[in-house]
């Protein structure tokens, strides 16, 4: 059953009258009465407000970058339009005309929605819950958002579809090799086959092999940040960590912004499940839990910048604000900062591995690579929780899995829990005391196998597979840094140089500088660990304001 049939009176809410009335106090401007078939909001339209309905009824459709068209759902009286991209004033996703007999309705901008959502815990409850289960909707439906047009296994079409997947933006992919009317259209356009995949915006724009970059101008994901904003936080990184913070900052009046060069969520967005995370038995995954965090810290007002790498920080006058210089030429200020940029994968060392990064090499185990490798032969290398969550997902979707861990065995690296999981699968071998030391196939056929060399006894052997994937932990990504604050030998960043001693133990060498999650020395590589450091760091950052 659809979303939309299974939790429609949740999805598509009336209000009361006397609801109606207390929303009323928060509209941004005076009703506006549109005329029988007048176009309300278009696809693509930047800053479109949220529509509660009067009087009359509004037919909403969602449209995708082909101009296909479906409808969603007519609105009446005690209705209103949008999701959640209406909390953060970027372009929608869907378009609206007035019904058959018009109608009268009041606007809410970005602000203003945020405004009730806070000022009326009753009435906030209702609408915040409206929107994100419209999103939802939005990701189970075909003909919306932009399309994706390429070859299945090819890796810039696969990086693709794992940015807009990992954001919670709606899309939909045609395959050449399966779609006729993807063949005519590069026909059409003319379009060489190293020019693929196509990104097509909902607003026609056609993109040719689009870097992630590209893509979020063209979509509309990426703001243009004012250069001259003085904002109280920046917090860099978009992990458990980060956006612990921007929730709590945010919440508590302060202007937030927080920038991450990839997708919400970070190396735990890529968890297919996270069992052992408080409040959650019968676990969630990552990219839903970071949704969740990011639709918080949306309610309180916190801005988000993807794709944005922050490339240094100017940091050597403890008087002034901070600058932070960004990708792209831009930059922006704060008073505080806050790196939360976690770790960057691990490569071993193989021979030609990256000639096969994305053509059957992967660092996270997604639905996009599940699909890839379906029914296939795998290798996972890596003994730790994240490589036991990715084991439980992937095994029972392909033929089989052999997991590679240089140690005796994983007692001393991954809970109990997964571990019991994985002795319980059928398909998966376990090989200790061993490394992959070589890879076979080519850039254009990917990879096809792997070579295992037994570290004890030097035996050497070949293992088929399709895809290896590699959870061999992670070095902090603290390069841009340099300079700047205090690290350890490894690259950590030290922290407890605050001038208020121990309850400034989040600050690193750089006054106004904090430090949370994985990135900081000493920190608990753990999700729970990353957030409660994310919440406590806001205090801190407080009384460093105050002073």
């Amino acid at each position: 059953m659809a979303l939309i049939d299974e939790r429609r009176a949740q999805m598509f809410p009336t209000l009361t009258a006397a609801q109606m009335d207390v929303a009323r106090r928060f509209a941004s401007s005076e009703p506006h009465r549109f005329a029988p078939g007048e176009l309300i909001y278009d696809v693509g339209q930047v800053a479109a407000p949220a529509w509660f309905i009067l009087e009359g009824s509004i037919e909403v459709v969602r449209r995708d970058g082909l101009g296909r068209e479906a409808p969603i759902v007519t609105e009446t009286a005690g209705q209103f339009s949008g999701e959640v991209n209406q909390l953060r004033g970027q372009p929608t996703l869907a378009a609206a005309h007035a019904g058959p007999d018009g109608c009268l309705a009041m606007p809410f901008d970005a602000a203003h929605l945020r405004a009730l959502l806070i000022g009326s815990a009753e009435l906030g409850e209702i609408v915040m819950r409206a929107l994100i289960l419209r999103r939802v909707g939005l990701l189970q439906s075909d003909r919306v958002g932009p399309i994706l047009i390429g070859r299945g296994a090819d890796p810039w079409l696969v990086r693709l579809q794992g940015f807009l997947t990992r954001n919670g933006y709606p899309h939909s992919v045609l395959y050449v090799c399966k779609d006729e009317e993807a063949r005519e259209l590069i026909e059409r356009l003319g379009v060489a086959d190293d020019e693929l995949p196509l990104l097509i915006c909902p607003n026609g724009t056609v993109l040719r092999r689009p870097s992630d970059a590209e893509a979020g101008m063209c979509l509309g994901l990426t703001p243009q940040l004012d250069p001259d904003k003085l904002y109280d936080v920046a917090v860099v990184g978009a992990g458990p960590s980060g956006l612990a913070t921007a929730v709590y900052a945010a919440s508590e009046g302060l202007s937030v912004v927080v920038l991450d060069q990839r997708a919400i969520g970070g190396q735990a967005g890529a968890s297919a499940r996270i069992e052992n995370y408080l409040g959650f038995p019968t676990g969630i995954s990552g990219q839903a839990l970071a949704g969740r965090a990011w639709n918080q810290a949306q309610k309180f007002g916190a801005e988000l910048a993807i794709p944005i790498s922050v490339e240094g920080i100017d940091c050597h006058d403890a008087d002034q604000p901070m600058r932070l210089r960004l990708s792209g030429e831009g930059s922006l200020q704060a008073r505080t900062v806050v790196v939360a940029s976690g770790a960057r994968y691990r490569q071993p060392d193989i021979p030609n591995l990256g000639c096969f990064e994305g053509a059957g090499v992967s660092y996270w185990a997604s639905p996009i690579e599940a699909k890839l490798c379906e029914g296939e032969d795998v290798v996972l290398v890596g003994g730790g929780n994240s490589a036991g969550q990715a084991i439980a997902y992937l095994a029972p979707k392909v033929r089989h899995l052999d997991l590679v861990v240089r140690g005796p065995g994983l007692e001393a690296t991954m809970s109990r829990y997964l571990i019991d999981r994985i002795a319980a699968l059928p398909n998966v071998t376990l090989h200790t005391c061993t490394e992959v030391t070589g890879l076979e196939g080519d850039r254009n056929q990917g990879l096809t196998g792997c070579h295992l060399r037994d570290r004890d006894s030097g035996r050497e052997w070949q293992r088929a597979a399709r895809h290896l994937f590699l959870f061999v932990g992670a070095d902090p990504n603290t390069d841009w840094l340099e300079g700047c604050v205090e690290r350890d030998g490894k690259g950590f960043i030290r922290t407890g140089f605050g001038q208020g001693g121990s309850a400034c133990l989040l600050e690193t060498s750089r006054p106004r500088i904090f430090a949370v999650g994985d990135v900081r020395a000493g920190s608990t590589k753990r999700v729970a660990a990353a957030v409660g450091e994310g919440a406590a760091v806001v205090a801190q950052i407080h009384g460093v304001l105050a002073g």
